[in-house]
């Protein structure tokens, strides 16, 4: 049987246990502009904006990460320069009774501009709108992120009017054309 080290993957991968990084290959530890041995032992709150984004990423991912299932989401990531940029990343647990325990993650860079008006929006409702975006309803956000179907519903409403749309459509169209513009 073969086996392959990380290193050789030509995807953004890395494997971490209670999301410190364990080991990273060059793709992933480029995207952010580091090298792999500057982010060996690393805590992932490294490559966030907020150290609050990567708290609501962990209650967030901890609630859907069940041991062997792959889990997806997209968000704001930060690179070593500072700079901000949106990613997607997919994971799966090794671990069934400590989703964060042994994983592996892959990142990839959307090509999906940080726009001014939407850093006006809480980090919260890009959080909610990313997610809608995904076709999630609100009860499915809700459950996922650990509110409140009416507390979706209101900050849903809050970014709605931000933003200038009307419906869930208008919402959906806003955040397409936003991932698809150059800033």
């Amino acid at each position: 049987m073969n086996r392959f080290e990380l290193a050789e993957m030509p995807v953004p991968l890395v494997f971490a246990q209670h999301r410190i990084i364990k080991e990273c290959n060059i793709e992933f530890a480029t995207i952010f502009g580091f090298t792999p041995k500057e982010l060996h032992n690393t805590s992932f709150h490294l490559l966030y904006p907020k150290f609050m984004d990567f708290v609501r990423t962990g209650e967030m991912w901890k609630s859907n990460f069940a041991g062997g299932v792959t889990y997806y989401d997209e968000r704001i990531m930060r690179r070593a320069d500072k700079s901000e940029f949106w990613c997607q990343v997919r994971g799966r647990s090794m671990s069934p009774g400590d989703p964060f325990a042994r994983a592996l993650y892959c990142f990839e860079p959307l090509h999906r501009p940080l726009r001014p008006n939407s850093e006006q929006l809480t980090d919260r409702q890009k959080q909610i709108i990313t997610l809608v975006a995904q076709g999630k309803t609100n009860a499915q956000i809700a459950k996922e992120i650990g509110l409140s179907k009416r507390t979706v519903e209101a900050h849903r409403a809050r970014t709605m009017k931000a933003i200038g749309v009307k419906n869930s459509a208008e919402l959906v169209a806003w955040f397409s054309a936003n991932e698809k513009s150059e800033a």
